[in-house]
C-alpha cells in the first residue's frame, strides 16, 4: 500500500514537472516571437521614417525644379518678348533702310536730272543771260527781269520774247516735268492803274512768261504763275546791284511727290 502510494506520489511529480516545462518553452518562444516582432516593427518605423525623408526630399526638390521651370518660363517669355521687340526693330530699320535707298536714288536722279538742266543751259548761262540753281531743295532757272521788261512793264521786250522762247525750247524736253513761274520785284513801291502794288506787277509778269512759254510750245498744263512781289528777295535792297538781283523771273523745276517715300500711302490717306 505504502509502495502504491509513493509511486502515485512520483508519477504525480514528474507529471507536474513535465507540465512546467512545457509551459516554460512556450513562453520563452512567445518572447523570442514578439522580441522578433518588435524588432520588424523598429525597422518598419525605420524605413518609413527614412521613406518620409526621402518623401520630403522629393517634393523640396519638386518645389525647386517648378520653381526654376516657373523662371524658364519667365525668361522664355522675356525671350519672346525680346525676340518681337528685336524683329520689330530690324523691320523698323529694313523699312528705314528701303527709304534710305529711295532718297538716294531720288536724290541721284535730281542731281542727274540737275546736271542735265546745266549742260542744257550752258551756253546761255556762259553768255550771262541766266543762271541755274538750287532753291529749297528745287532746280530753279533765274534770269534777270531788267533782260526780259522794261522798267514798271508786264510786256517782255524783243530780247526777253526770244530769250523765254529759247529757254522754253529746253525746258519742254525735260520728260514728266511740271514748270512754275515765279515773278519777284525789289522793294522800290509801285502804284498805278495797270499795277497797285509790286505783287501784281510781279504777278503780271509771271503770266506773260507763261503765256509766252505755251505759245513756244509748253503744255499749258505743265507751267502755272506765281507771285511773291518784294518779299522773297535773294538779297539785301540797299543797293543798286542788289535791287536788281532781287529783280527777277524764277522757272522753278515742280518736284514730283510721286518720287518721295511714302508717297503711296499719303495717297491712300488722302483717298485719291
Amino acid at each position: 500500500m505504502r509502495r502504491s502510494i509513493i509511486g502515485l506520489a512520483v508519477v504525480g511529480l514528474i507529471g507536474a514537472l513535465s507540465t512546467g516545462c512545457v509551459r516554460s518553452s512556450t513562453y520563452e518562444a512567445l518572447q523570442e516571437k514578439h522580441r522578433a516582432e518588435q524588432a520588424r516593427a523598429q525597422g518598419l518605423e525605420q524605413a518609413l521614417t527614412v521613406e518620409q525623408e526621402k518623401v520630403k526630399s522629393m517634393a523640396a526638390e519638386k518645389a525647386a525644379l517648378e520653381k526654376r521651370i516657373d523662371e524658364l518660363n519667365a525668361q522664355k517669355a522675356a525671350m519672346l518678348g525680346d525676340q518681337q521687340q528685336l524683329e520689330s526693330s530690324m523691320a523698323e530699320m529694313q523699312q528705314a533702310l528701303a527709304e534710305l535707298e529711295a532718297r538716294k536714288r531720288a536724290a541721284e536722279a535730281r542731281i542727274a536730272q540737275f546736271r542735265g538742266l546745266l549742260e542744257r543751259f550752258k551756253p546761255l548761262m556762259d553768255a550771262g543771260r541766266l543762271r541755274v540753281k538750287i532753291v529749297e531743295g528745287r532746280m530753279v532757272v533765274e534770269l534777270a527781269t531788267d533782260v526780259l521788261f522794261a522798267s514798271g512793264s508786264a510786256d517782255l521786250s524783243p530780247e526777253g520774247q526770244a530769250a523765254i522762247t529759247e529757254v522754253t525750247g529746253l525746258l519742254v524736253s525735260i520728260p514728266e516735268r511740271r514748270f512754275q513761274v515765279e515773278g519777284h520785284t525789289d522793294n522800290v513801291p509801285i502804284q498805278t492803274a495797270r499795277f497797285p502794288s509790286n505783287w501784281s506787277l510781279a504777278a503780271g509778269r509771271a503770266i506773260t512768261v507763261v503765256r509766252t512759254m505755251i505759245e513756244a510750245g509748253m503744255p499749258p498744263e505743265r507751267v502755272s504763275a506765281a507771285s511773291y512781289g518784294e518779299h522773297k528777295p535773294t538779297t539785301g535792297n540797299d543797293s543798286p546791284e542788289g535791287k536788281a538781283a532781287n529783280r527777277r523771273i524764277e522757272i522753278v523745276v515742280v518736284p514730283d511727290l510721286s518720287d518721295l517715300p511714302g508717297f503711296d500711302e499719303l495717297e491712300k490717306m488722302s483717298g485719291s
